[in-house]
């Protein structure tokens, strides 16, 4: 079973929350409702090996033992820590209110033309419909970014989205705890 930590409120989360557990820089992944459980398995995979943490925004589109997520995430599960919350606000509010990147393809700035910084949040939206308009309007124009693409693509597929996005803001951290 993959281990969780499901908050409800900020009480729930560590004090810890822009450093790893190893007190390097950390990033925040913000999955808003998932609905593919490989895709996540993926990113919580990426998450140990970049030593981001990883929130999930219910509802889910599948249940948090399941099988094809175990799979994809292997083992990594143990070496990141994995809260779901029930809104995006609440997550926010758990991480202390990050400054906050929302990944779209109707963004009109690239990500390699942001400065990720320590304890930032990268927000992503659903596999099938990206992020709500809603959640988009309360992000500045200015924090929401696009991955280039060939035109006429629709998206990229959710988990290697985040692996660009996740290595890109690890990369100008300096790779902090990395080897």
């Amino acid at each position: 079973m993959i281990a969780l930590r499901v908050s409800r409120d900020e009480n729930h989360m560590r004090g810890d929350h822009g450093r790893s557990h190893h007190n390097v820089p950390m990033l925040h992944v913000i999955l808003f409702q998932p609905e593919i459980p490989p895709n996540t398995g993926n990113v919580i995979r990426l998450c140990a090996n970049a030593g981001a943490s990883l929130h999930l925004i219910r509802p889910l589109g599948f249940e948090l033992d399941h099988a094809k997520l175990r799979r994809a995430g292997l083992d990594y599960h143990e070496f990141v820590n994995v809260m779901a919350h029930d809104d995006l606000d609440a997550c926010l509010a758990c991480l202390h209110r990050p400054r906050t990147f929302a990944f779209t393809s109707h963004a009109k700035h690239r990500y390699t033309d942001t400065r990720f910084a320590d304890g930032d949040a990268l927000l992503f939206g659903r596999e099938t419909s990206g992020l709500p308009d809603e959640v988009l309007a309360a992000i500045p124009e200015s924090q929401r970014l696009r991955l280039p693409m060939q035109p006429d693509n629709r998206s990229l597929n959710l988990s290697n989205a985040v692996a660009v996005a996740v290595y890109e803001a690890w990369r100008q951290l300096g790779f902090p705890g990395g080897i």
